[in-house]
């Protein structure tokens, strides 16, 4: 092989891993976010969001082949936001707080 295609499977390998960080930083931001919202009391959303999103990323089963991580990022995304989505919204007069990043 010459040059040229090295550098070609060096720069995917590269991005595939850059992805697949990003992907596991989301994982440990879901993972975050749901225990802070059970240590306050809050609801969590539907149980099977949380698994499903975790075992998606986890399975080898995916949409789109597992060197690409674009499909488990958005599955992950969207599990975030739904359990963000279930927690109620305080008034802010009310000496109600918010939840922080």
């Amino acid at each position: 092989m010459d040059s040229t295609t090295w550098i070609l499977i060096a720069a995917v390998a590269l991005l595939a891993a850059v992805v697949l960080g990003v992907a596991l930083a989301l994982l440990r931001r879901l993972v975050r976010t749901r225990r802070d919202l059970r240590r306050a009391g809050l609801p969590t959303g539907p149980r099977w969001v949380f698994w499903g999103a975790v075992l998606y990323l986890v399975l080898p089963t995916d949409l789109l082949p597992d060197p690409v991580y674009l499909d488990d990022i958005g599955v992950l995304l969207l599990a975030l936001r739904s359990m963000r989505a279930a927690v109620p919204v305080r008034e802010p007069g009310r000496g109600g707080g918010t939840l922080s990043d």
